[in-house]
Formats: structure tokens, C-alpha cells, sequence
């Protein structure tokens, strides 16, 4: 059960940011978020109220503070992009997001077994493998600071850092429990919504560019789309991960890079690399390890 849900949550993760992207192509990542965001918590909240449980103070605030990490890391994941290549900035932060929870499972005395260990080792190389872009693409732009500011401000160490926060949100998820149904997920979205909402008023206040705005039918539908699966992948990890091992639901859903790679090679004819070739072939066979095991 916890193979299928923490796969079909790499699908939702996959789509929505395959629809995201497509968003901010035509305008900017924070204008899609305010679209995102929004229906996402609607999304949860409908779902929250139709599963049962009641909210609870504590799987809410641990459902709150992971939203706040998951939402940080978002905005660092872009800011990354800003400052260095995909081909460096999208493996860092995928493996970042896998490894943390991997080892906070193991520290608490997860032992998985030797067939399943070996498929969560493959999908942790499949997952850098697969979202390996060409060098130069996502290349900094403008001013860089000195010193080191440019040393923390630069690509690699903000892809560690959006990963890191990913990482998180998945181990507070965990940790707030499944007692209260899906209202810990309520409260990760109100997380979200707060993140976005201190970026828009910190761009307000500093006379920031937030870009163009999310304008006509298709434009927006696809952010709200976008904002659906994201919520839904978020519904289908933290059902995984209270049905199985905090390691094997994360690693199994941070798989999603795949899923966006083969929806932009089908719609934008962007051919895969040899490189992302041989992830998917990795992931397929690490995927079958751990269902086998």
C-alpha cells in the first residue's frame, strides 16, 4: 500500500509541477503560487471535512511549521535556479529532500530489508540522474554579491537548502500523526499560504517585480490545476507515510523529477540525455525492487 501511494504521490508531485512550470513560463513563479496556493488549501480543506476527524492543536501546528518549511523551500528552489544550472541545482535538492528523511527513518530504527534497501538506494541515483538538465540552462542573472554572501547566495547551497526544507516537510508529517484525519494537511497549506504571503508583501516593501499576471482561461485553469495535484500529492504522501516506513514513502515519492522530465518530452519535444535515459531505467528498477521486497 505504502509503494502505491507514495508512487501515485511522484505522479500528482510530477504533474503539478510540470503545470506549474508551464505557468511561469508565461509569468513568474510567485504570480502561479498566489493561484496555486489558494485552491490547494480549498482542495485539502473539502477533503479534510469529507474524510472525518476532527482538528486537532498539535497535528495542526506540526502540520502548520511543515508547511512553512515545505513553502520556504519552494522559494529557495527558485531562488537557486536564478543562481546556478539545472544540472546542478535539481539533483542537489532532490537527493537533499530523499536523504534527510532516509536518515531520520534509519535513526529511529527503520530497517528495511536487503531487496528493498538496494531499491531505495537505486531510486536515490535515479533521482539525480533524471533531473539532470544541460549545463547553462537556469544561468544567473544580474548582480552577484562578494564574499561570502555569494558563497551561501550561489546555486549549489540554495539547492541544498530548498531540498533540506523539502526534506523536512516530510519528516513533520510523520510526525503529526494520523489521529486527527487530514487536517495536519489543512494546516501545511496554511503554511504555504503564509510563506507565499511574506514573500509578496517583502517584494511590496522592497518595490520588487513580481512579473506578469496570470491572465486568460487556459493560464489560469492550468495554475489551478497545478494547485490540485499539489495538494493532492500532499493527501497521497501523508497517507503513505502513516501506512509505511518514513524512508520508503519519501524516497518513492521524490521520484517526481521523472514524472516532469517525461511530460516536457512529450509536450515540448525536449529530448532526455543519456544521462536522464539511464535514471529512468534505474528508477524503474529500483521501483521493482522495492515492490518486490
Amino acid at each position: 500500500m505504502v509503494t502505491v501511494l507514495a508512487l501515485s504521490a511522484a505522479l500528482a508531485y510530477g504533474l503539478a509541477d510540470f503545470l506549474g512550470g508551464s505557468v511561469t513560463r508565461k509569468s513568474t513563479a510567485i504570480r502561479a503560487l498566489t493561484w496555486c496556493v489558494p485552491i490547494g488549501l480549498a482542495v485539502v480543506l473539502v477533503s479534510a471535512l469529507l474524510s472525518g476527524g476532527s482538528p486537532s492543536p498539535v497535528p495542526m501546528t506540526w502540520g502548520f511549521v511543515a508547511g512553512l518549511s515545505g513553502g520556504a523551500g519552494l522559494i529557495a528552489f527558485y531562488r537557486a535556479l536564478a543562481r546556478g544550472p539545472m544540472s546542478v541545482v535539481a539533483p542537489v535538492s532532490a537527493l537533499a529532500a530523499a536523504v534527510l528523511p532516509v536518515a531520520v527513518g534509519i535513526a529511529r530504527g527503520e530497517r528495511l530489508d536487503a531487496s528493498v534497501l538496494l531499491g531505495v538506494l537505486l531510486c536515490l541515483v535515479a533521482i539525480g540522474l533524471v533531473s539532470m538538465e544541460a549545463n547553462g540552462d537556469g544561468a544567473a542573472a544580474g548582480p552577484r554579491p562578494d564574499g561570502w554572501r555569494r558563497l551561501v547566495d550561489s546555486g549549489p547551497v540554495m539547492a541544498g537548502v530548498s531540498g533540506t526544507c523539502f526534506g523536512v516537510f516530510f519528516v513533520l508529517l510523520k510526525e503529526a500523526g494520523d489521529g486527527s484525519g487530514l487536517w495536519p494537511i489543512v494546516g501545511a497549506r496554511l503554511g504555504n499560504l503564509v510563506i507565499v504571503a511574506v514573500a509578496l508583501l517583502f517584494l511590496a516593501i522592497r518595490g520588487g517585480d513580481t512579473g506578469p499576471r496570470v491572465s486568460g482561461r487556459t493560464l489560469i485553469g492550468l495554475a489551478l490545476l497545478s494547485g490540485t495535484l499539489d495538494a493532492g500529492a500532499n493527501v497521497l504522501y501523508f497517507l503513505a507515510v502513516h501506512n509505511g516506513m518514513l524512508s520508503l514513502a519519501a524516497v518513492l515519492t521524490s521520484l517526481y523529477p521523472a514524472i516532469t522530465v517525461l511530460l516536457a518530452r512529450v509536450a515540448y519535444s525536449e529530448r532526455l540525455r543519456a544521462v536522464q535515459r539511464v535514471g529512468m531505467a534505474v528508477a524503474i528498477a529500483g521501483v521493482a525492487l522495492v515492490t518486490v521486497g
